[in-house]
């Protein structure tokens, strides 16, 4: 009887000491009720001795917690129906304050997002929304912070994640944005334009001052046409080259009784026309005879 005695207190002993001691996790922290009185000590990482039956220990997660705010419809305060979704990053800063204060912080921190959410969605503009996310996450931030931190809780970080607009009014920043770019090609084309005229009025002034430009460049398009080898070209004989040749060869002796050469002045004057010489030796004709008798 005795020996049973004995192992009977060693198990409850072995209960007891099971019961009294608990193992908290380096990213827990635990709050421990005595007698459902919260004590202000909380309990860190390693082993917790509790005594039996009076302490209880509830374990509080201290890490980084990611909520997914569901998506939200509302209007803009420019009259545009859009439906937005967020995440929130935050973690327990006071342990006790987040296990008496509140009885879920989590949901309540999900309930206090979808409110802010949409409040921030009546309080912006749709481009707000769309190109100042960092100023709208900032204040979504500080919205949901304020509650919070009545809670024990602090919010690390708010992001907007996405903005869905309906399709007529995506087909209507499309068409925004077709016109926007369309208006850029016209102006940088109309830019070209004016500064190519520009350069070929410098052109046409170094032309005017040395003829003899005029006549590269022609040569120059004449060797770029020439290289396609697919085209027929119409050049130009110009009277300047004319009298440079005229000037550069001397002149032939003349026989008597035969008439000089025009001149390229001549020729100029008469409009690069030359008289075309009749014969007399050709018998005259009254009247047209019909082919073929």
């Amino acid at each position: 009887m005795i020996v049973y005695a004995l192992l009977a207190i060693l198990c409850l002993g072995v209960v007891g000491l099971a019961m009294s001691v608990r193992v908290v996790t380096q990213y827990q922290r635990g709050v421990v009720f005595r007698f459902g009185k919260v004590r202000a000590a909380v309990r860190g990482p390693g082993l917790a001795v509790l005594v039996p039956v009076v302490d209880r220990l509830q374990k509080v997660n201290m890490q980084v917690i990611t909520m997914p705010v569901p998506a939200q419809d509302g209007i803009t305060r420019d009259n545009v129906t859009v439906r937005v979704d967020a995440v929130v990053y935050f973690r327990v800063a006071d342990p006790v304050r987040a296990v008496v204060d509140v009885e879920n912080y989590t949901a309540a921190i999900g309930q206090v997002a979808q409110t802010s959410l949409r409040s921030i969605i009546g309080k912006s503009d749709l481009d707000d929304l769309l190109s100042n996310r960092e100023r709208l996450n900032q204040g979504l931030e500080l919205m949901i912070d304020s509650p919070a931190l009545g809670w024990g809780v602090h919010i690390d970080r708010v992001e907007i994640k996405d903005v869905a607009l309906p399709e007529s009014m995506k087909r209507s920043m499309s068409r925004q944005a077709e016109a926007e770019r369309e208006r850029r090609a016209r102006v940088i084309t109309a830019d070209g334009e004016l500064q190519a005229s520009t350069k070929l009025a410098q052109a046409a002034e170094t032309m005017a001052e040395h003829p003899a430009a005029l006549q590269l460049r022609l040569l120059q398009t004449v060797v770029e046409v020439a290289a396609e080898k697919n085209s027929t070209l119409v050049l130009p004989f110009p009277v300047e080259l004319l009298r440079f040749l005229e000037r550069a060869t001397p002149p032939e002796p003349t026989r008597s009784g035969e008439a000089a050469p025009p001149s390229s002045d001549e020729l100029a004057s008469t409009g690069n026309r030359l008289p075309i010489p009749r014969t007399s030796n050709l018998p005259a004709v009254d009247h047209a005879t019909p082919v073929g008798g």
